[in-house]
């Protein structure tokens, strides 16, 4: 590919921004050139700056990198030319206003924040299922006159969810009911204190029905001129924390037009193959996994399939309404569905041109 583009992490010291930097050590097409976080932390030592706690050592040149302020990226005068691409794992509260000032400042913003993932002319992309959504780049820059632009990936769980379910459109989708079985990893570090989840199971995470509700009708629809058209069937979804650290399970009811047997939609799953080319470092041989033994998929056992990038399904089986399927798919939260998707959005965004590669 010849020289590797610079890239950067927008808060570098959270959960998913440390996914980032351990995914993008050694990355074939991406180099790390720069690390922000909050004001507290800018000026120290990554190594000093971030309380490291994946199962892996510290990448050495990350380490020793001097944390910069998010309140600096972006802002006339500071725009670092060598940087291309900046990953985004700000906090929602910030996110908005840094990323924005970072599109118009024209860098690329591969985002794996929530907070314009639903607006019209920005893509919410899962490369296997929708990468022609992609073309609402240029709109987007039209619209707003930015000489970058921002490209987001969906909720951790929305991207087992939709992935799994981009099969089966072939089948004419009416109604899908989902119930999830969350990893503490997905709600950061200090997200769920230990005494509240050891022992137990939270029913509830604050706005993830909403996005698992809303996002996979974005990305399983159809992009018609500048918009997208939504997907017509609806989703139900219901969200539970669960004492697994890495490895978002879901229990999925899929409902179809007409009746549709087993054996149909293990050969969809088993087939599937994306319509366009995505032969780029982070795409996974087999975006999908089908587990035949009966108690699988397990994340212990599961949630690496694809060094962390597939999504495994089984225990496929009718379900007590007419016309419904029901299975389980299973997900790595923070990979395939955080830092590992935003790396492979930007992967295919070099591979169709919309990233210079010089």
């Amino acid at each position: 590919m010849g020289e590797k583009i610079k890239v950067g992490v927008l808060g570098a010291t959270g959960s998913v921004g440390q996914r980032f930097v351990q995914l993008l050590d050694g990355h074939p097409w991406f180099e790390l050139g720069a690390l922000f976080a909050s004001e507290r932390s800018a000026g120290k030592r990554y190594r000093d700056a971030a309380k490291w706690f994946l199962p892996y050592p510290m990448p050495e040149e990350a380490a020793e990198m001097v944390v910069r302020s998010t309140e600096d990226v972006g802002v006339d005068g500071t725009e670092d030319e060598e940087l291309t691409i900046l990953f985004s794992a700000l906090p929602g509260s910030v996110a908005k206003e840094v990323e924005r000032r970072c599109a118009q400042a024209g860098y690329c913003v591969a985002s794996n924040v929530s907070v314009h993932r639903m607006e019209k002319d920005v893509p919410l992309v899962i490369p296997e299922v929708n990468a022609d959504h992609l073309a609402l780049i240029n709109e987007q820059r039209s619209n707003r006159n930015w000489r970058g632009f921002i490209v987001t990936n969906p909720n951790c769980s929305t991207i087992v969810l939709a992935l799994s379910l981009k099969p089966l459109m072939q089948f004419g989708i009416t109604e899908v009911r989902v119930a999830t079985m969350q990893a503490v990893s997905g709600a950061g570090y200090a997200g769920v204190p230990s005494m509240a989840i050891l022992d137990n199971v939270i029913p509830y995470i604050e706005r993830e029905e909403d996005k698992m509700e809303s996002e996979p009708l974005k990305i399983l629809g159809t992009l018609e001129g500048s918009r997208i058209r939504n997907a017509s069937f609806t989703v139900c979804a219901s969200c539970h924390r669960v004492p697994v650290m890495d490895g978002h399970t879901e229990a999925v009811w899929v409902k179809f037009e007409d009746e549709i047997s087993e054996m149909e939609v293990k050969e969809a799953f088993e087939n599937f193959n994306t319509d366009v080319d995505i032969e780029t470092p982070f795409a996974p041989q087999k975006p999908i996994i089908l587990r035949e033994e009966r108690d699988r998929p397990q994340p212990k056992l599961d949630r690496d399939a694809g060094r962390g990038m597939s999504v495994s399904v089984g225990r496929i089986r009718p379900g007590r309404m007419k016309n419904e399927i029901k299975y389980i798919a299973l997900g790595h939260n923070t990979i395939r569905g955080a830092a590992g998707a935003s790396i492979l959005n930007a992967e295919v965004m070099v591979k169709r041109g919309y990233i210079s590669r010089t």
